[in-house]
């Protein structure tokens, strides 16, 4: 068992237990209860202190645990009803909304009940992410002298210079900023770019994330349809006439949700396109290190490839190591840079330097590129598992296109399928998705899925997992005279 899980589940059994023990009263030894739940020191520790986070116990150094006095006096609760009206008024003359609807991101990142497979996920599972690498980078950039001053606003100038180099072209050092993961660099280049009320266009389907993003700043997202060779041109020069917008949100390699790379005769189209527009192009670069083994060589950036200044580029190193590793970078040419710098400035000061200074060590450590070649096998064996299962259920999910590269498969259901219907009825047999509604910022041609292989165990989880959902496809899509192929396994419908 992980050790996160094992935290919650002693944190539990100790919470339970507390009752047993007066006020003031010492708990049992950290070492007698490594031994009597059978677990490490470290999971005793944390499961410590979320109940002292919790108020219920108190920690004193060298002398152990003790139960905490209760709270005295009763809790006052007041009225809150007064915010309705404080939130909601003048809400219709609102450029930019102060309610943002979040739903379509945290999809992606609640943690499914337990027992229930997780190909709803968005980043690596526990087991594939370079844990032991990180945990030295932090404890060598914690040596570094001067590792806790204040940093330059626009980032570590090392590190400017590694992101520079992966960009490449005529990208140097002065054109990077470095923020804290890409989803803070993709809302300061849509706050830079486009003023509130304005269009930008977007990929249809796209990163919820990104949807998110240009609704709170009051932007009205307009779709630019993709197939499996990514954005289509012809349709991106209409859409800016149109539209009038100044801006296009692409994400050429490996597109989430559906996979495609921009065809190498398209990226010169879009980069024309949006010049003769007079438009800016946000790249959003996200998951150029979690290719494939047999991707072959991969484009490069459209930054690269762009001497005019026409692309702001957006890349990360969360997705390749760790949801809590936000270390990313913007990079632009020209006098957007300056305003990029400036907004970033006042939203967040700067990244925290002894983030940036794990960063260098753990992209400058052998342990790195060992672990990009691990990751590299392991998710083309996970595609091609969960690929190869998705098949075998017969007329009813439709896998037009396998990427190699990325974390995820992009799913079409028959014609008609109740999504949301079938979502639930995943969830009921054990295995949670996403749903491709929110992948669109106008009507879907059809009902779709997208399934994570990144965010579980192993390969037998994924072969479970797409067991439980053949279990809601015969619930949810049944049809008159229709009968799936017997699905492999025990007959086991409900949570492992």
């Amino acid at each position: 068992m992980h050790e996160r899980s094992s935290v919650g589940e002693l944190a539990d059994r100790l919470r339970a237990e507390l009752n047993r023990y007066s006020p003031g009263e010492k708990l049992p030894s950290s070492r007698a209860l490594v031994e009597r739940f059978r677990v490490s020191p470290v999971t005793v520790s944390r499961a410590l202190a979320r109940l002292a986070a919790e108020g219920l116990v108190v920690t004193r150094p060298g002398a152990g645990a003790f139960r905490a006095a209760p709270r005295t006096g009763a809790r006052t609760v007041g009225d809150t009803d007064w915010q309705e009206v404080a939130l909601s008024a003048d809400s219709s003359a609102e450029l930019v909304p102060r309610s943002v609807d979040a739903s379509g991101v945290l999809a992606s990142l609640a943690s499914p009940p337990a027992g229930v497979i997780e190909f709803n996920g968005g980043y690596l599972h526990p087991s594939l992410q370079p844990e032991r690498a990180m945990g030295a980078a932090l404890t060598r950039a914690g040596r570094r002298p001067g590792v806790w001053a204040r940093p330059p606003v626009e980032g570590s100038a090392e590190l400017r210079e590694w992101f520079a180099r992966g960009i490449g072209g005529a990208i140097t050092a002065a054109d990077v900023l470095i923020t804290a993961g890409g989803q803070s660099a993709l809302t300061t280049a849509l706050r830079a770019l486009a003023p509130p009320g304005a269009s930008v266009l977007v990929e249809s389907p796209t990163y919820p994330g990104m949807l998110a993003i240009a609704r709170a700043a009051g932007l009205r997202p307009v779709p630019v349809p993709v197939d499996a060779d990514g954005l289509k041109p012809a349709l991106l020069a209409d859409a800016f006439r149109a539209s009038g917008a100044r801006v296009v949100v692409c994400q050429p390699l490996f597109q989430n949700p559906t996979g495609a790379v921009l065809a190498p005769e398209r990226r010169p189209e879009v980069l024309g396109i949006a010049r003769d527009a007079g438009a800016f192009v946000i790249e959003d670069d996200f998951v150029r290190r979690l290719a494939h083994e047999d991707a072959g060589p991969l484009p490069p950036p459209l930054a690269a490839e762009d001497p005019d200044g026409v692309v702001v580029h957006v890349s990360s190193l969360t997705k390749a190591t760790s949801p809590s590793f936000r270390v990313g970078a913007l990079a632009a040419r020209g006098p957007v840079l300056e305003r990029l710098r400036a907004i970033q400035v006042v939203d967040t000061f700067f990244v925290p330097l002894p983030l940036q200074e794990a960063a260098l060590e753990l992209v400058g450590s052998p342990a790195w590129p060992r672990h990009l070649r691990a990751v590299s096998a392991e998710l083309r064996h996970r595609r091609e598992t969960m690929a190869g299962a998705l098949r075998s259920v017969p007329g009813d999910l439709a896998l037009p296109h396998v990427p190699s590269g990325g974390y995820h498969l992009w799913v079409r259901l028959p014609d008609g399928t109740d999504e949301s219907a079938l979502v639930a009825g995943a969830l009921r047999a054990g295995v949670a998705v996403a749903p491709g509604r929110p992948y669109f910022s106008a009507e879907p041609p059809a009902a779709q899925l997208r399934l994570s292989f990144a965010a579980v165990a192993g390969t037998g989880e994924i072969t479970e997992g797409v067991r439980r959902l053949r279990t809601a496809c015969e619930e949810v899509l049944r049809r008159p005279g229709t009968a799936l192929l017997p699905a492999a396994g025990d007959g086991h419908t409900g949570p492992a």
